[in-house]
């Protein structure tokens, strides 16, 4: 029997850890990654090495790596002091071989072979990505470090994310997406991770004229400024609004509350009722079946003081294990209309 083809849309810590639980099983696998990140340690790089943004794929070039413990963790190693306080080895070892190669891509290929990677890391273009946040006021921020580090975006809200300049996309992430059999997009930040994706209209238009079926991760949780009081249907239509209404078939929802001082701690940062909520009989008239089911990660995260950006990432986070069992169930069982996944 041909192997699915399953093509992953996103970055960060989101398309890490759904990348290890999928490496489990036995698809074809490939990650679309946003290549707009400027933040902690590819920030630096970016800005004095003029290097490509290699934090977000050194995630996903580990987190399907079949190497051993010790190469994984030199990875996603991080100094904690001197000169190279805050960046990690991975994000130097891909900005290396980018020198050495003359071509990201080509260092990408390389860091495959060295890490003996089950599958296939794409950047989502080779271009010079930065994003252009314009506020509810019509004030103007660039750059996707921003979104968690400008007080003006939680205090005042978001109108939209673009790019600042045109950039082609990744021919390869565009054939990947063609012959895909399954496309999930997220979990992830959805202006940080997800969106700058689609802000590529030949990325998006990939999505909307292929035949693959496409699966959409809803968040956990919403982001100030960001995200406020989105529900399931909120994500899906802004989604839409790139790759078309109905194009999502399928919506996978985590129905397990958090520990209550998770739930807040989340909320002093981010405001009330944080978590992202499910109302079925609001949307009736759906295209998309919902599939329900406990996909929380249950281990507490500890904090990298290393990190320079450690302060914005997650601590309520999906299973990886749990959301590839899911996904599985959906591609063996086709059209169920609904399922829970215990």
């Amino acid at each position: 029997m041909q192997r699915k083809k399953i093509v992953t849309i996103g970055g960060g810590t989101g398309s890490y850890t759904l990348l290890r639980g999928l490496k489990k099983y036995p698809y074809d696998l490939s990650a679309i990654v946003t290549m707009a990140d400027d933040g902690g340690s590819t920030g630096v790089l970016r800005d004095e090495l003029g290097a490509l943004p290699p934090g977000d794929i050194r995630q996903c070039l580990v987190a399907l790596s079949d190497s051993t413990i010790t190469l994984r963790s030199l990875m996603n190693y991080r100094f904690e002091h001197g000169g190279l306080k805050g960046h990690s080895f991975g994000n130097l070892l891909l900005t290396a071989l980018e020198k050495i190669t003359g071509n990201f891509s080509a260092g990408i290929e390389e860091a495959t072979k060295i890490l003996n990677v089950r599958g296939t890391v794409l950047p989502v273009s080779e271009g010079d990505m930065r994003l252009k946040i314009t506020l509810e006021d019509g004030r103007v921020i660039n750059g996707e470090k921003e979104l968690d580090e400008n007080e003006d975006i939680r205090r005042i809200g978001i109108h939209d994310v673009k790019l600042s300049k045109r950039v082609r996309a990744n021919r390869r992430a565009i054939d990947a997406i063609t012959m895909a059999d399954i496309i999930i997009i997220g979990p992830g930040d959805h202006f940080g991770s997800i969106v700058p994706n689609l802000l590529l209209s030949s990325v998006a238009k990939a999505i909307k004229k292929t035949s693959a079926r496409v699966f959409f991760i809803a968040p956990l949780t919403n982001k100030k400024g960001h995200t406020s009081n989105f529900d399931v249907a909120d994500y899906v239509y802004a989604l839409e609004q790139y790759i078309g209404r109905g194009r999502i078939n399928d919506v996978f929802y985590n129905t397990t509350v958090p520990q209550q001082s998770l739930i807040a701690r989340y909320e002093k940062k981010e405001g009330a009722h944080s978590l992202v909520q499910c109302n079925e009989d609001a949307y009736m008239d759906r295209s998309y079946k919902i599939v329900k089911g406990d996909l929380l990660r249950r281990e507490r995260m500890t904090k990298n003081n290393s990190d320079a950006i450690a302060h914005t990432r997650a601590f309520i986070r999906h299973d990886g294990d749990k959301l590839a069992e899911a996904i599985a169930y959906v591609i063996n069982h086709g059209d169920t209309r609904m399922i829970e996944i215990v």
